[in-house]
């Protein structure tokens, strides 16, 4: 009886074997692929508008609707941002406490320079570990404040207001900061209700894949100052909130005690 020689690529196990990563690969290209071209079709070109006097008239009729002369005089506020940071802001000598884990930075928002306890210890201020926390904690109050209250910031040097035209029965206004924070040059289309309050922004912004992504802007709260903040931006994906938000006209009425900035 003839014996038959084994070819390589007839045995089933070595054809599981072979052709399993090529599968892998094949879902994995696809996967990408389809991912791509779902980015390709959600992205939204950055809208043109002009700058005229609408775009200032409506920019001081939002400021006006969360009462901005009142967030003036609001000289400390404190918050939660997302679940994730803890935030401790004294406006009025620009400091700021922001927590996150078993980590507390102080920071000097002027200088960016600051402290850091973590696990309960005082860091050197000279540790690089202290800088890289340091600093960590300056882009997270860049973000988070910026999410507390933008309107206050619609008139900053570097500011451009255009007016956009909507599909919709809302007010258009396109802002983009040319300068200031952690990522300059990013754009936020509002999208203004008639009492003046926005119900939903969109944002180009550098941090994400795509443009026009829309994000609603409610739960509105007034604070003990009279200032109003958006508590809840939702986009049907996800929810992000801002919470335990406390106000006062100054720090020692806001934290009475010790100083928490004393070791700046």
């Amino acid at each position: 009886m003839d014996q038959k020689i084994p070819i390589p690529g007839s045995n089933g196990a070595y054809k599981k074997r072979y052709f399993l990563p090529k599968i892998l690969l094949i879902i994995a290209v696809s996967f990408i692929a389809i991912f791509g071209i779902a980015l390709w079709i959600a992205n939204e070109s950055l809208p043109e508008g002009v700058e005229n006097a609408m775009a200032d008239s409506l920019a001081r009729e939002m400021m006006a609707a969360v009462n901005v002369e009142k967030w003036q005089q609001t000289g400390a506020i404190s918050w939660t941002f997302a679940g994730r940071h803890a935030h401790l802001w004294d406006r009025e000598r620009h400091v700021a406490q922001v927590v996150w884990g078993s980590t507390v930075v102080l920071v000097d928002l002027n200088s960016q320079s600051g402290v850091a306890i973590v696990d309960g210890k005082l860091l050197d201020r000279n540790d690089p570990e202290t800088m890289e926390l340091v600093q960590k904690a300056w882009e997270y109050w860049c973000n988070d404040s910026f999410w507390l209250n933008p309107i206050a910031k619609l008139f900053d040097d570097g500011t451009t207001r255009k007016w956009v035209e909507t599909s919709d029965s809302l007010l258009g206004l396109l802002i983009t900061y040319a300068s200031g924070g952690a990522t300059p040059g990013d754009s936020y289309l509002w999208l203004v209700g008639e009492n003046g309050l926005p119900v939903a922004w969109k944002l180009w912004v550098s941090i994400l894949p795509i443009g026009g992504i829309k994000l609603s802007w409610e739960g509105w709260q007034e604070l003990a100052t009279g200032a109003k903040v958006a508590t809840i931006h939702r986009n049907g994906v996800f929810e992000l909130a801002l919470s335990d938000i406390r106000a006062a006209a100054t720090l020692t009425e806001l934290v009475p005690g010790e100083d928490p900035f004393a070791p700046l």
